[in-house]
């Protein structure tokens, strides 16, 4: 009798990394928006409105994106395989947009329709970008710490 080839195991391990290390992303960067995000509606709008408040807020979850992204691709050594990086990167952006959309919808009461015509184009259209840069950042950083190391 032969023993079966150590092939599946690897894959389902790394296929199971992905979903770990896309968790972990997701979870760096949806905690410190959640906490940002109470202290923005809670003291920052009242006093500079919704826009300026939600531009404020940006460049802090972009330090917080790259925190995230560069911890993730340190903690599950993605820089060996970047295809993995940038899986974790999307579903990461998956997760972090399922919850972001569930979050509105069970405290506002708003359709998910509502929601995205209340943005303001200014702040709305820089977070869509800084979601691209988001769901990017962990192959972009792995192809920078192949090259370079660390």
């Amino acid at each position: 009798m032969s023993t079966p080839s150590p092939r599946p195991v690897v894959e389902r391990v790394r296929r199971a990394n992905v979903f770990v290390a896309a968790t972990f992303y997701f979870g760096v960067v949806f905690a410190t928006g959640f906490v940002l995000g109470a202290v923005r509606v809670t003291w920052i709008v009242p006093r500079l409105g919704e826009r300026w408040a939600e531009l404020l807020e940006l460049p802090l979850m972009a330090i917080a994106s790259v925190l995230g992204a560069r911890a993730t691709v340190r903690r599950f050594r993605l820089s060996d395989e970047r295809g993995r990086a940038l899986a974790v990167g999307l579903l990461a952006l998956a997760c972090l947009v399922a919850a972001e959309l569930g979050v509105v919808l069970a405290t506002s009461g708003r359709s998910i329709a509502e929601y995205v015509a209340s943005r303001d184009p200014a702040s709305g259209g820089a977070y869509l970008a800084l979601l691209v840069v988001f769901a990017g950042l962990p192959a972009a950083l792995a192809r920078r710490r192949s090259r370079f190391g660390d």
